[in-house]
């Protein structure tokens, strides 16, 4: 009876480990017709509109990068801002809904991004990642030639150092975190981890971001989901301290789109504060 009662808290403390992923979706070619949209913009002149707008039109690729478990609308919010702004999205869901081995969804990104180079003819991708997507990709680019086809990274709530509800998660799984991979591979002091935290954090000339928020109730501590060696770390109540963001709400918020766009278009990071 304990035992069930061990394993039914795991299956439930799971359940609000994993944030929402999005389907896998073939490449998309077809950029939005619409100009630049101003929802979750940080800047509101028509100059800084116009420059982002001009931006987009040749941008890279953007591959959104979801997390583990989840349905496929959880991402379009973020993709259809993006969309609107011109750029060319497409959204990615980590194989076996991202339980399996962190590196085996690296390469099945790694095929991905082939794919969708291939259907663009551009040479390098943007990536927009949220919560375990952000491993996958760091993973990619830093051990399977992801560097040279990799412009800008940016992630969302990942937990870069490990997160210690995975560990938690894994003790109530008895050592466990109830079979789950992906969940052992991020908890704090893993061997995953230790591999992928050694050396260089921001490998190559890619450009590296981080969004964090203080109220990401599933990346403790929230400073975990920031990376070192140059990399341009963004906290949001830094500049909004008002604002409240979740784990999941990363991928809704209007200031955290503030700062994707800015990052995607090369503009200074300046979060807009009050955008929706």
């Amino acid at each position: 009876m304990l035992l069930r009662t061990i394993l039914a808290a795991t299956a439930a403390v799971t359940v609000l480990l994993v944030p929402a992923t999005a389907a896998h979706a073939e490449p998309t070619t077809t950029a939005a017709t619409t100009t630049a949209a101003t929802t979750g913009a940080a800047d509101t002149s028509g100059t800084a509109e116009a420059t982002t707008a001009e931006a987009a039109a040749g941008a890279n690729p953007v591959i959104v990068v979801g997390g583990l478990i989840g349905i496929s609308i959880a991402y379009e919010p973020i993709a259809a801002r993006l969309r609107a702004d011109g750029y060319r999205v497409s959204i990615y869901q980590l194989p076996n809904l991202g339980f399996g081995d962190i590196r085996e969804s690296a390469r099945a990104l790694s095929s991905y991004v082939d794919q969708v180079r291939a259907a663009t003819g551009a040479a390098k991708v943007d990536l927009v990642t949220h919560s375990e997507g952000g491993l996958v990709s760091r993973w990619y680019v830093k051990f399977l030639g992801g560097a040279d086809k990799v412009d800008r990274y940016v992630s969302l709530g990942s937990p870069q150092q490990g997160t210690y509800v995975a560990n938690i998660i894994n003790f109530l799984g008895l050592g466990s975190c109830a079979g789950i991979v992906a969940c052992q591979q991020m908890s704090i002091g893993s061997g995953f981890l230790t591999d992928l935290n050694a050396g260089d954090d921001t490998p190559g000339a890619v450009r590296w971001t981080t969004v964090r928020t203080w109220q990401d109730e599933l990346v403790r501590p929230v400073d975990n989901a920031a990376l070192a060696d140059g990399a341009t770390n963004v906290l949001v109540q830094a500049w909004c301290p008002l604002r409240i963001v979740g784990h999941l709400g990363l991928v809704l918020d209007g200031t955290t789109y503030s700062v994707v766009r800015q990052v995607l278009a090369g503009a200074a990071i300046r979060p807009n504060c009050f955008a929706v």
